[in-house]
Order: structure tokens, then sequence, then C-alpha cells
């Protein structure tokens, strides 16, 4: 089994060091690392029970009067029922041991919602049922559990962190149910973002993976586990994706304990500061979080962290950019301490966090909804208007402020920013602008920075959009 995203899914592994890879005619030989790490590398394979009708959706999608839609519905009137009828799904993916009493590491998308979870060995012709040990959606990891009668070979992991572009590796697995499949190529890439969950950070292989290679261990030179194999890009060939060791470590010892990974929340939103946006806020260089928005009663609400900031230290560590911040903060426990440097009116202000619990509750609580939600881009050439009482209940604002965008020269840098008609321009470089004049008066002020970045109101959601200004 793997997951497609724009992108399928495998896994990842701990290994058992073994001697370095032979080289023959200066290419290396992986003869003896493939004998030795196989052994621990298991084929998973996951029933599960299903009910509904897989063809519904299909037939559904066949317009009126197309001459198979008469031919669908008179299969539904005498066929429908058997539609319903329980039938058993059956997927396949990988996994690797990381201890000799059983524990299996693989990714949760191989696992989740099975209700058999059996695993078989390279050189072991017995099928061991599994139960789940713990799993983690936001990572896509998993643990499982075999009961054998004797000690089983393990993997250990190693330090992906080390690695670098160009470094040989190994993938073992299962594509396609053909178990104990080898597969070589280098490291193509670091820190991939691909869009599979909250925590991308990726390496990137030409090693050939394949749907079924999911949760399988890839492997250094000493037969380490240095990444889990989790997704391919569907749309490519030998384009393949693992989970860092390094980042998957900490995440496995909670799982292992049955424990749901304790991770620390912020309660913010955040994105990416552009370069216009770092001139709009007089910041050297486009690094950083900026924070669109803070949920009320949050721990950053409590800490002092505003609407506008852009957060660019953790614990004296530099913050890249958005999913930098992410990592950070969910590496660090709830009730810890996150000491943070902002950026805010042009000066570093420090501020001290105490971090609550991500989970489901604190991640729906900052869904926006009605007159908190967020926004996406707007930008300058606009016609203006101070708004009314009338305009302001349609536009589903509190009260009357902020200026109205009655129209948008699609010529401009805000027609090409996005801003449309309609939307409401609450702030100008983090201060209320509630006329024309004072819109003015705020890019005038700050003429020499080169740009004027704009928090924007659509349809009730908040976006900031920074304009370049004409020196």
């Amino acid at each position: 089994m793997i997951r497609k995203i724009k992108i399928l899914t495998i896994a990842f592994a701990m290994v058992m060091v073994v001697p370095l890879a032979a080289r023959a005619n200066g290419l290396p030989v992986f003869t003896e690392l493939a004998a030795t790490a196989g052994k621990a590398v298991a084929f998973i394979s996951t029933e599960k029970t299903a009910t509904g009708d897989p063809g519904r959706q299909f037939r559904q999608q066949v317009p009126e009067g197309h001459p198979f839609r008469e031919f669908f519905e008179q299969f539904d009137q005498f066929f429908g029922q058997q539609g319903q009828q329980p039938r058993i799904q059956r997927g396949q993916g990988s996994g690797f041991i990381i201890s000799s009493d059983g524990l299996i590491v693989t990714n949760n998308h191989v696992i989740d919602g099975a209700d058999k979870v059996t695993v078989k060995f390279q050189d072991d012709k017995k099928e061991y049922v599994a139960e789940v040990v713990g799993a983690d959606k936001e990572t896509d990891l998993a643990v499982i559990r075999i009961k054998a009668d004797h000690p089983l070979p393990t993997l250990k992991f190693g330090d992906s962190d080390a690695l670098q572009v160009g470094e040989w590796v190994v993938a073992i697995g299962n594509p396609y149910g053909l178990d104990n499949t080898v597969t070589a190529g280098i490291i193509s890439a670091k820190h991939r973002i691909i869009g599979a969950g909250p925590f991308d950070n990726f390496l990137q292989t030409d090693a050939s993976i394949n749907p079924g290679n999911s949760g399988g261990p890839l492997l250094n030179m000493q037969g380490e586990v240095i990444g889990i194999n989790t997704a391919i890009n569907a749309a490519a060939e030998n384009i393949g994706f693992a989970i860092p060791s390094s980042q998957a470590a900490n995440v496995i010892d909670q799982l292992k304990q049955g424990k749901t990974p304790q991770r620390g929340w912020l309660g913010v939103t955040i994105q990416r500061v552009s370069e216009t946006q770092a001139k709009a806020l007089g910041l050297p260089e486009p690094t950083g979080a900026l924070v669109a928005s803070v949920g009320k009663g949050h721990p950053a609400d409590k800490g002092g962290v505003k609407q506008g900031d852009v957060i660019l230290q953790v614990n004296g560590k530099k913050v890249d950019d958005n999913n930098d911040l992410l990592k950070k903060i969910a590496g660090l426990a709830p009730g810890d301490k996150a000491n943070l440097v902002l950026w805010r009116n042009g000066k570093r202000v420090k501020k001290t966090v105490i971090l609550g619990q991500r989970g489901d509750k604190t991640l729906a609580s900052m869904i926006p909804n009605g007159k908190d939600k967020l926004a996406t881009d707007t930008v300058l050439g606009m016609e203006l208007s101070p708004i009314t009482e009338q305009e302001a209940q349609a536009l589903g604002l509190e009260k009357a402020y902020g200026l109205l965008v009655v129209s948008v020269d699609q010529t401009t840098p805000a027609g090409k920013e996005g801003i449309r008609q309609g939307d409401v321009i609450v702030q100008a470089n983090q201060q209320d602008v509630n006329s024309v004049d004072e819109l003015k008066g705020v890019i005038e002020r700050d003429k020499k920075r080169g740009a004027v970045m704009l928090l924007i109101k659509r349809q009730g959601q908040n976006s900031f959009v920074a304009l370049p200004l004409d020196k």
C-alpha cells in the first residue's frame, strides 16, 4: 500500500549496523548490506471490512439523458442491495524491526483502519498477526507489535542530519507485493516540502520506491535507517521521499510506549514573509514567520504575541520561515517555555510563551469561522471609501471601520497582487486606517521602506498583502 497525495507514500526504520558496502570498479556493491538488513524488514498485509457501494459515485456522475444512465439505474434497482454488503479491502506495505521482542515501525497510512494486520519476513515462512501499539497521523508513523518465540534481528537508526546530497542509499520493501525487493540510489535532496502534512521535511531519493514500499527503511551504507520511505511523485520516475530518522526517532519513542505524541502549541496562524512584506515591515531580509492571527486565550495571546508580529527566533535558534517555526514549536513539549524574538514596529521584541498541547481540539479552535477567518492575498491601485454602517453589516463586520475597495485597476500592483472589489483595508503597516487620508499618511511616513503592508479583510477573513511603493 502506498498513499497518494499528488505523491504516494512509503516509510521509515531503525538499523542494525553492518559492514560498509564493498566496492567493485569504483561502484558500491550492496550484497552484504541487503542480506543483513533485509532480515529485519517486515512485509505487511492488511484487511479492512468496507461497506457501501463503490460504484455509486461513478454512476451519479453519468449525466441525465446519457444512454448509460438508464442502465445504471436499472442495475441499482435490481442489484443495489448487493452493493451494500460488507466486503474485504486488502492492502500491503513494509516496515522494519526496532526491537528483538517484536516492535516494528511502519507508516500510519499502511495500517490505518485495518481490522487485521499480518507480518512476514524474508527467511521465515510463518505469518504473524500484529497489534497496533501506537500511530500518529500528523507524521504518518506507526508502531506495531508481533509475538515471536525467538529474538528477532533489528535495525538501528542513523543520523539523517549528517547525510549529504549525493550519498548512496538503499531501500528495502514490498512494492506491489514483491517482498524483499532491494533498490539503490542516492540522496537527491533534503528538507523537501511536498504538502503531505504539517511537518514536511522529507529526504528525496532516486532509489526506486513504489506502492508497497510504504513504511520500509531507507538505509545508509552502514546499514542504518536514515529514513522511512513514505511518498513518491506519481507523475515522475524515481522521485521518492522518506521521513528523516532525526525527525521520526522522538515520535517513535513515544509511540512504542503507547503514548500520544506530545507537541508544543502556540495558538497562532502564520505565513511566510515575502520580500515585499519584509520591505513593508522594515525587515533586513525576508525571514521568520508572520503572525496572521492570534487565537484568543491561546498561549501566544497570553504571552503577548500580536497579529502582525514576525517571529524571528525560538529559544535562541533562527526561524527561517513558517514551516520552520511549526517544526521548532512542535519539537517542544506542552508546558515548555518558548523564548521568542519578535519583529514589531521596526524593532526586536522579546516575549516568553508557555506552550500548550497541540491536538485536534486546539487545531479546531484555530479554524477560522465568521469574523475571525483568515484570508489570502491583496494589493494597490484602488478606489477607496470609508465604510458605512450598512456596508459593514453586509460584510459581516462588527462595526464600520477600515476602507472599502470600490474598484481595482488590474494593471496596478494592487490588481496584480489580487486585491478585489469588496475587500476591506483594516491596517497599513500595522496602523489602523479609517480614512483615505490616514492611509496616505502612513504611506508618506514609511515611503523610504519602499513598500506598504496592508491587513485586508475579505469575507470575514484576514490576510496581509505587501505592495511596492514608487520611489
